[in-house]
């Protein structure tokens, strides 16, 4: 009876492990989505991410927009410089943003506008240190971006 109770204690402890290692390893926090006027073929998608071991965001996807691309903008010399880049790198346990500033997401080619209060689906895929990917639903609320986030960006002119 020792050894039977032994093997299912081992076998829960087996099991509730996989369990908790499969459970989402990375939080999304405060995402939102740039809202658009009709015909306007762009917007933007803003978080904050943090991974409880190192990773790194390798794609978004959501079915609002043809195509998706997580963008770096930066300023060399007083140049502004933008594009697509490969991945964003997730250090352990620091939030990560991704805000009109740095590195963001665009929504190119929408299938419609995204209006004020709308709910728009996107789903993240992160890759641990270890090569393990996991999948992150998030729904983000559109919301108009105020000028003083803006900061006099019109990511709709720049792609």
């Amino acid at each position: 009876m020792t050894a039977l109770f032994s093997k299912s204690v081992l076998a829960f402890s087996l099991l509730l492990g996989v369990s908790l290692s499969a459970m989402a390893q990375t939080r999304v926090d405060d995402a939102w989505v740039r809202t658009t006027v009709q015909g306007q073929p762009t917007s933007g998608a803003f978080m904050r991410i943090t991974a409880d071991t190192d990773s790194k965001l390798l794609s978004i996807s959501s079915p609002v927009a043809k195509d998706v691309q997580i963008h770096q903008m930066s300023m060399t010399d007083d140049v502004m410089r933008m594009g697509p880049v490969d991945s964003v790198a997730l250090p352990a346990g620091k939030a990560v943003s991704l805000d009109p500033d740095g590195y963001h997401v665009m929504l190119m080619g929408l299938t419609g506008a995204i209006r004020e209060g709308d709910q728009v689906p996107l789903t993240l895929t992160i890759e641990n240190d270890k090569g393990v990917r996991e999948e992150v639903q998030v729904t983000a609320p559109a919301k108009a971006m105020s000028s003083q986030m803006d900061m006099g960006h019109d990511h709709s002119k720049m792609h």
